[in-house]
């Protein structure tokens, strides 16, 4: 019989707030917390300075669990001719704001599969919860963190990801369907993607594993959640939904995107980051569209040069060009606390029975 993953977790509601690094914050995932649910942090895009300090201010605001984020992609190849080329392509975008690309790309995140002193703060702090996104570090690395006690949660968008999540020993994984927003968790991203909905993934899952499943894209309410657990899932976890909460680090043009028209059409890009995201429909990704076969550098080295694009066409007050991750269920999304956002989620599963249904409250 599978392990209750509610129970080890010590969880009143078989919520997870998703990581999500530039949106997730202490008060955000504190607040996810202290309702019963399971709040998130995103370190995967920080030193390990900064990471102590955000998981210090975390523990300030809550006594509950709450999961911390690593990201496990695979190192960048620097190949300069490729970011050469890039930089010229992307030159004519940053003209427009009277700027300059930056001269060299540089490998903005270093990966928990090379960042021993992070696997060291993880431990020293006694996480108590720690997932990891774009695939799995070291089994020398899992089995100190299991060892410590720690409950470990992994991505996987397909089956065969889902099985070496399983034989590595981690306690659960995250189904990340196609629908959700921000990055796709695909282990190996030159590979092509099964592009496999959440629905599909989840009953592929739970029936062939004999591990906890947590359902995530798309989901935004309670009758998202229900749906996921009558599919076997243990827990579901929403991302999109906890943007426009006040706890949110989202920026104005982000929010305001987010309750625009805008929110009904989200695309699949490489070109912000160098690994295929779920994005708002914006400028940045209509220039992806328009680049045809050109060849994108390594994740995170692209990045490097969307971040100083978003950074100098918002020095001129224009936002569009920024990675506003969002899922399909993006319309859904609510402005409300995140406590209140979470109460709102069990009121509605507890209404979603059946001859119930849930109105859209936005």
């Amino acid at each position: 019989m599978k392990t209750s993953l509610i129970e080890k977790l010590n969880l009143a509601l078989p919520i997870v707030q998703a990581p999500m690094a530039g949106v997730s914050t202490p008060a955000m995932a504190a607040a996810v917390s202290n309702a019963g649910a399971l709040g998130s942090i995103a370190i995967g895009a920080m030193d390990v300075k900064v990471a102590r300090e955000t998981i210090l201010a975390t523990r300030q605001l809550t006594n509950h669990s709450f999961n911390v984020n690593v990201f496990c992609h695979r190192p960048a190849v620097l190949d300069a001719a490729r970011e050469n080329s890039w930089l010229g392509i992307l030159a004519s975008l940053f003209a427009q704001f009277k700027a300059q690309p930056p001269q060299h790309l540089k490998e903005i995140y270093t990966s928990f599969l090379d960042d021993d002193e992070m696997l060291e703060l993880l431990l020293e702090l006694r996480i108590q919860v720690v997932s990891f996104h774009f695939g799995l570090p070291s089994a020398v690395k899992i089995a100190r963190l299991k060892k410590a006690g720690v409950v470990l949660l992994a991505t996987a968008t397909n089956l065969d990801e889902a099985r070496e999540i399983a034989a590595a020993g981690i306690d659960a994984i995250v189904a990340q369907g196609y629908e959700a927003g921000g990055h796709r968790g695909v282990f190996e991203p030159s590979q092509p993607d099964r592009c496999l909905g959440l629905s599909a993934l989840v009953r592929l899952l739970v029936t062939n594993l004999d591990i906890p499943v947590i359902a995530a894209g798309g989901i935004m309410d309670g009758a998202g959640i229900s749906a996921c657990l009558a599919l076997g899932a243990q827990a579901a976890q929403l991302g999109t939904a906890f943007i426009n909460c006040p706890e949110s680090s989202a920026d104005a043009h982000y929010r305001a995107a987010l309750r625009s028209e805008a929110a009904f059409t989200t695309v699949m890009t490489s070109a912000i980051s160098g690994r295929p995201a779920r994005c708002l429909a914006n400028s940045f990704t209509k220039f992806g569209e328009s680049i045809g076969s050109a060849e994108i550098p390594d994740y995170p080295l692209a990045y490097d040069a969307g971040k100083a694009l978003h950074a100098a066409a918002k020095a001129c007050g224009d936002g569009s060009y920024g990675a506003q991750w969002a899922g399909q269920g993006a319309p859904l999304a609510r402005t409300l606390p995140a406590a209140e956002l979470v109460a709102r989620l069990a009121e509605e599963m507890r209404n979603c029975g059946p001859g119930n249904s849930i109105s859209s409250g936005l």
